[in-house]
Order: structure tokens, then sequence, then C-alpha cells
């Protein structure tokens, strides 16, 4: 997508040669119509393929979620929560997730209530590094008995190798924008 490269030029930061920037619009302040257009765009993307759930993982994907579930007819949007709270439910489904920019390792869940074997789930994440954020998710959605129609994601670090491990096992996966490195600040995509 021409225009989420040009932002990430325009707005973003290239940091050493694995960090991408965008909080300005994306991860830290929210840039609404953007956003919106970038829920269109994933709804062009996935258009036909009978989406009627859409799952990511808390936090930062949740406003693409949103932005796109409003495109998509107003999709419900399920995230995965990370870690325990006192108000978790006793039935979910379990995935432990990589976390590549904070360095840690979580268990993310969801409740068994939100998906089950009927739903057709489309998958939406802001980035895609290394790819354990979503095959943790892909894995939810099959551990649900779900139909996994795909995955989307903002920005995908291509250098980092996890959009070839969701090819490789099959999985449909459209990014909007591609990076193919960052050197000296530079972002040169793909």
């Amino acid at each position: 997508m021409k225009a989420l490269e040009e932002k990430i030029i325009r707005d973003g930061l290239g940091l050493g040669t694995d960090v991408i920037k965008v909080d300005s619009f994306l991860n830290h302040q929210i840039e609404v119509p953007f956003l919106l257009e970038l829920g269109q765009e994933f709804s062009r993307l996935f258009a036909g393929s009978g989406v009627n759930k859409i799952l990511t993982m808390e936090s930062s994907g949740i406003a693409v979620a949103f932005t796109t579930a409003m495109a998509l007819d107003k999709t419900p949007v399920v995230f995965a929560k990370k870690g325990s709270t006192n108000t978790m439910d006793a039935e979910v489904y379990r995935q432990e997730v990589k976390s590549f920019t904070k360095g840690t390792t979580s268990t993310a869940w969801v409740a068994k209530k939100f998906l089950d074997p009927q739903d057709k789930v489309l998958v939406i994440d802001d980035f895609l590094a290394h790819g354990e954020a979503a095959l943790s998710l892909v894995d939810i959605v099959r551990q649900a008995g779900a139909t996994l129609c795909g995955v989307g994601v903002v920005i995908e670090k291509r250098f980092q190798g996890g959009g070839n491990r969701l090819r490789d096992e099959g999985i449909k996966l459209e990014s909007l924008a591609i990076v193919e490195k960052i050197e000296d600040g530079v972002i040169t995509f793909g």
C-alpha cells in the first residue's frame, strides 16, 4: 500500500537494523482517519472469504482490527489477552507467545465462548517480525476448530522471516507494507 509506505517514510523512524518506530500514527498515538484506510484495504483484500470474527493480540492490534471490523460490516473483534487476571474465564484457549519488541514470553488466552468451530476468523496485527504472535493466534483459531481465513498485518519485516513461516504453512498472508531492510535509519520496501 503506497500510502502506508509514504507514511512510514514521512512519520516513522528506522532504528538500528530491525526496529521501525511508527508510534505517531499506529501504536502509541492513533491517527484514526489513516487507520480507517488500512481497515478498508484489509476488507478489500479479504472480501469474499466469509470472515465473521477478527482475532488480534492486545493491545497494538486492536485499533487496526477495529477499523477492519468496521469495513467488514461491523464484524466482532476478539482479542487475545496476555497473562492472567482475576476475571479470567475458566474455559480458555491458551498459547505461549514471544514478543520481539519486548523480548518476553507470555501466555495469550481467549475465552472459549468467543471462538467456536462455526467461526471464520481473520487474524489482524500491526507488525509481523519473526511470526511468533501471528502463529500463536493461528494456533488459537485451530484450537477452537474455527476456519482461518488468513492473516493481515500492517507492516511485515520480511528480513526477520515471519512472513515466510506463515506462507510455508499455506496461510494466506496480506501485508500492507513489506520492509526488506533497515540500514542507517533508511527503510527499504520490497
